[in-house]
């Protein structure tokens, strides 16, 4: 009787563990598909353009803010030297 307990025990086991393996590798065989790659390759670089704007925007104002102040220490040196 003991036997054919863990027999089912084993067997249920090994069924759920198939069953669960076979699950797994259906969605990773869906996330590697090529539409799904294409489409997360097109987030990615949404993602990546949005940086590179920000970056830039960032830079421009840190630029005009060293030119502003650039040129108020050059007005202040033309001022005191005339």
């Amino acid at each position: 009787m003991r036997r054919l307990f863990w027999l089912a025990v084993g067997l249920g086991a090994g069924a759920t563990a198939a069953v669960l393996a076979a699950r797994w590798a259906r969605r990773q065989t869906e996330r590697m598909a090529p539409a799904n790659l294409a489409a997360r390759a097109g987030e990615v670089l949404r993602d990546v353009g949005t940086l590179l704007e920000e970056a830039a925007r960032e830079f421009r104002a840190g630029m005009a803010e060293k030119e502003a102040e650039v040129r108020a220490a050059l007005e202040g040196r033309g001022d005191a030297a005339g």
